[in-house]
């Protein structure tokens, strides 16, 4: 009975795995293509002058990006740290299984 709970349990946490490795993947393309606008507002900045109304619509605009951006890194940072969690629960389960197998066998 151990053995196939290990084996089932075992199998969730692949699927989790998996889950939260496509969400760091996701939010890391997202930062990426924010650091992007961030990078082409910051270079059509230098075109206005510092006083101007679109100068101030960029600097707004900025910011709102560089605080989405901070968002997202805590979002990346929380999923990488369930993604370590699951792999040590992953490492015990795995242990667990394998311990199960060896006591079935010598029996």
């Amino acid at each position: 009975m151990g053995l196939l709970v290990s084996q089932m349990r075992l199998s969730q946490i692949i699927n989790h795995r998996s889950d939260l490795e496509y969400k760091i993947q996701l939010v890391s393309s997202t930062k990426l293509d924010l650091s992007s606008q961030i990078d082409e507002i910051t270079g059509l900045s230098v075109n206005f002058d510092k006083d101007s109304a679109e100068m101030k619509a960029l600097e707004r605009k900025k910011e709102r990006l560089n605080a989405i951006e901070k968002a997202l890194d805590l979002k990346l940072q929380r999923y990488q740290t369930q993604l370590q969690m699951i792999n040590n629960e992953e490492q015990g389960v795995r242990q667990q299984l394998q311990e199960s197998i060896q006591r079935s066998y010598a029996r």
